[in-house]
This record gives structure tokens, sequence and C-alpha cells, in this order.
């Protein structure tokens, strides 16, 4: 699993890196997607509500648990329960096996779940945040919590801390620098429009590993 900020940098970009950028018109956009961790006898991570795909789809990865939360998608998914909410279908589910979770994620928005096995702790926050909420100053950093054995180390730093030293306290925040939306010229539905234009600009990374402060950049176009 690698984690929608590294397959920019890698330049891997797929509709799940391009999801997390619809809600965002030309400007600047600090203290995004902001992941902490700690690492003594456990692991400790936490995150903004960027990550939550991310997280579960690592957990996923990582053992053999059982979800239960909330799914928010744009497509009608397999699954019970099913509700509509401002665009969004929303599904409260139990008991999701990692490989109905391989298995949907493409097509979800959000999935906002908990799970938990001998080795790793999932939990997250059920709401959405609010349009226009967790500008700089207000960011959640807690909304997703992971804590993990120290043997899954390796994966969770390959997912996230690609790019960082070897170090036991880490904090990682971003910049989205949108300067261009290009729009499918084609399209007549606006909202379509919106949600399917690519986002270019460039992608700040600022990171603090065991008090030493480095940034990065790339240019993207999502």
């Amino acid at each position: 699993m690698e984690c929608f900020v590294k397959k920019i940098f890698q330049n891997k970009l797929d509709e799940q890196v391009h999801s997390q950028f619809v809600r965002f018109g030309k400007g600047v956009y600090g203290k995004r997607a902001v992941l902490s961790l700690h690492k003594t006898g456990k692991i400790k991570l936490r995150g903004s509500f960027e990550y939550a795909n991310d997280f579960v789809l690592l957990v996923a990865e990582l053992a053999d648990v059982k979800f239960s939360g909330i799914i928010f998608s744009r497509e009608k998914l397999n699954l019970e329960g099913e509700k509509k909410k401002a665009g969004l279908f929303v599904y409260e589910v139990s008991d999701l096996s990692g490989e109905k979770i391989r298995e949907i994620e493409e097509k979800t928005y959000s999935m906002l779940l908990d799970g938990e096995s001998s080795d790793i702790s999932l939990k997250m926050k059920k709401k959405l945040p609010k349009p226009g909420k967790g500008g700089e100053g207000k960011v959640d950093d807690k909304f997703c919590i992971l804590e993990a054995d120290l043997k899954c180390w390796q994966k969770i730093r390959d997912a996230f801390f690609w790019d960082v030293p070897e170090c036991k306290k880490i904090r990682v925040e971003h910049t989205y620098i949108i300067t261009d939306l290009i729009f499918d010229k084609n399209e007549k539905d606006f909202e379509l429009m919106r949600i399917n234009a690519r986002r270019k600009g460039k992608l700040v990374r600022k990171i603090e590993a065991d008090g030493k402060i480095f940034e990065k950049e790339m240019e993207m176009s999502v």
C-alpha cells in the first residue's frame, strides 16, 4: 500500500489520488494531510481526514481484521444499509473483511472505519469534515488513530514515511498550491466538470524528524 502523497511524488496518479483534490479550486491550501508518528515500545500513528482510506487499506494489508463504521461513495456499492446523503451513497457496515475492502476501494470516497487485531488497532471519527473547515490552525490531526506492534514498522514506513530517515518522532504536513483547473470541454454537466477537472500545481511536503526540519516539493497534475 502506498499513501496518496507517495503516489504523487512517484508520479503514480490514479482515481484515489484525484479524489483527494476534487473539493479544491485555485489557491494555496496549507496544513493539509497532516501525519504524526511516535515510535517507542509500539507505533502510534495519527492522521488527518485525508488519510482515512490509506489507513484502512494499510490495516487490511497488515492483519486479518473485520472493519466496521461508515463508507461514503459516489457510486452504488454492493453493500447493505444504503442511504443517500448530500449526493453521496452512505453505508453503515460491520464485519467487513479486508478482501471486501480491496474489492470496493476504487469506488469509495471515504472509508471511516475501525478495526482491531492482536497487533493493530484502528479508530477514526465517523463524520466527514464540513466544507470550508480544516484550514490552517484548525486541522484535526487525530481524525485517524492507528496503534501497531513494532513488527509492522517497515510497511508503515514504506507507505507513509518512505523519504524520512530512521527516527522515533515524525510530523509531516503538506501545502497544496493549485494554479490551474483543466476541464473537459465536451462535458456539459457542470458538477461532473468540477469533479473530473484536473488540478495543476505543486505539492509541498514539510517533514520534522526527531527535531530536524526539511522540505521537498513536486509538480502535480491530478
